[in-house]
């Protein structure tokens, strides 16, 4: 990823590495970080997700937005995917494919709505402003299947046990696919209407919640630094 650039130099002058699932160890360790320097401790936003779960009020979010059944929800926001007005028509355009289907709420990201405006279709979404985190998280755990390109999304889908379908080739939160309920599908719109189809069918993605994800992230990292 772009910003993946500010990790690695940030690594290179840190004294302490904390990292959130497996997979960081073994980066770190394959960039030559000696391994004394390295620890696992889990997941700080799975800490504030955790702490703030029980404000999330779900049954208010499905009122404001009229949810009555099954809905998917929705964020896009990345360069790669809304820059380009071809690539974000077809995706609209798969989008417009699952409302056929269910609710699709779409809260747009600011840059994405500007690219959205000179665009045709869109179908069938329910596109509003950019929601709360809390609100956010609300829906998020109550939602048939996310749809997203967001990293975050990515990790709490993860541990809320939400089918999560990511239109990206690649992703930054690999233990996600490895081990939670993520799906990678590119920016294929047909593979994205039948993956939908699958988690309406009951063939969704399983997963489970990686080592340490358990909302003391923070105490151990406290704890290291004392000591």
């Amino acid at each position: 990823m772009p910003e993946e650039i500010n990790r690695v130099a940030t690594d290179a002058i840190a004294d302490l590495l904390f990292t959130p699932s497996q997979d960081g160890n073994k980066n770190l360790e394959a960039e030559g970080v000696p391994g004394e320097r390295i620890f696992l401790v889990g997941n700080v936003m799975i800490d504030t997700l955790m702490r703030l779960l029980p404000y999330a009020d779900s049954e208010r979010a499905r009122a404001n937005h009229g949810i009555s059944g099954p809905f998917a929800l929705v964020t896009l926001h990345r360069p790669s995917n809304v820059d380009d007005p071809q690539i974000l028509s077809s995706l609209i355009d798969g989008l417009s494919k699952v409302a056929r289907r269910m609710r699709v709420i779409f809260p747009v990201h600011p840059r994405t709505r500007v690219r959205m405006s000179g665009l045709n279709g869109g179908d069938g979404l329910t596109v509003v402003d950019p929601l709360g985190y809390l609100e956010f998280l609300a829906l998020e755990r109550e939602a048939t299947v996310v749809i997203t390109d967001s990293g975050g999304v990515q990790e709490e889908t993860t541990f809320l046990g939400v089918p999560c379908l990511t239109m990206r080739a690649n992703t930054e939160r690999p233990v996600t696919v490895s081990h939670g309920t993520n799906l990678l599908l590119g920016q294929d719109p047909s593979r994205l209407v039948a993956e939908v189809e699958r988690v309406l069918s009951g063939s969704r993605k399983s997963g489970s919640v990686p080592a340490l994800w358990d909302g003391n992230a923070g105490h151990r990292i406290a704890e290291i630094l004392t000591r």
